[in-house]
């Protein structure tokens, strides 16, 4: 057991009260995903550099910008136009292929943008946009953003976009840790219940949703709990070993195609060829190739 080890092991049998780990949901999600990545995402100084931004990404960042942005306008102004421009305005021309594709998939931003709004009430202020919440428990201080809180005759509601290609299921709603987290955190700030989560998929306008309870919101504190413990662990054996530490290995698999760090692992280039900035969106068109082949 390492100096670092020994200390975070010694609080614990003492029974001091651990030192907070301080985190969000996606950096839990990227210690979950990878512990390699998690390390040269968060703990390398400096970081390696990251490849650049895809256009997926892109294409997701411009969307949510516009749907940020057209609640800040005068309520006679928001309307469904006034979101497609919103995201002319944000477009973000990284990622793609060429000027075509980047043009193309600006379209479709403006369509989805714009069918999305069409069925909402312009007059009907959410109760915050892109709203920051924090929670602390006895092991955990968690920040994370919301892209919506709703409140619909009293009922809290976190809302979350999605812009991938699949729409989400209620069963994703239903196990998604950063919506519950979302939850748990608004429920204690605004001294409010919020136990509804929804993941709003903008290509195809369904909703995803699940009705949590104060138990099940519970459970996923304690497996965020859980989470942080391994990796402040890991980032105590980190603090005596730096890049040399065992406690982050590479978690190779099909996601090593797609991660931003892969041109610093080894590990991950073994796993098969990046995907190129573009994949994301042509997917549909390489599975129907594939689908010829055979």
């Amino acid at each position: 057991m390492t100096t670092g080890e020994q200390r975070f092991a010694q609080q614990e049998f003492a029974g001091m009260p651990p030192r907070l780990f301080r985190a969000s949901p996606s950096r839990l999600h990227a210690w979950l995903d990878c512990p390699r990545r998690y390390r040269m995402q968060y703990l390398d100084r400096p970081s390696p550099p990251a490849r650049p931004q895809r256009a997926h990404t892109s294409f997701g960042v411009a969307v949510h910008n516009a749907l940020r942005d057209w609640w800040d306008l005068p309520p006679g102004q928001r309307t469904a136009a006034a979101g497609a421009e919103l995201v002319r305005s944000s477009w973000i021309d990284v990622g793609f292929r060429d000027a075509e594709q980047s043009l193309q998939w600006r379209g479709r931003a403006q369509q989805h943008v714009t069918d999305y709004l069409g069925q909402l009430d312009p007059a009907r202020q959410p109760l915050g946009i892109e709203r920051t919440v924090s929670l602390k428990t006895e092991r955990l201080a968690l920040q994370g953003r919301i892209d919506r809180l709703d409140d619909r005759d009293g009922e809290l509601v976190v809302v979350d976009y999605k812009t991938s290609r699949s729409a989400p299921t209620d069963d994703e709603a239903r196990t998604s840790l950063p919506l519950a987290l979302y939850a748990a955190a608004v429920w204690k700030m605004f001294r409010r219940r919020c136990v509804r989560v929804e993941l709003h998929h903008l290509p195809t306008g369904q909703v995803a949703s699940h009705e949590h309870t104060g138990e099940s919101l519970k459970r996923k504190i304690e497996e965020a709990e859980s989470i942080a413990r391994d990796a402040q662990r890991a980032e105590a054996d980190y603090a005596d070993f730096g890049v040399d530490s065992g406690r982050f290995p590479a978690r190779v698999g099909p996601l090593c195609q797609w991660c931003d760090f892969r041109a610093h692992c080894p590990a991950g280039q073994a796993a098969g060829p990046e995907k190129s900035g573009w994949a994301a969106l042509e997917e549909d068109r390489d599975d129907q190739r594939a689908e010829a082949v055979r």
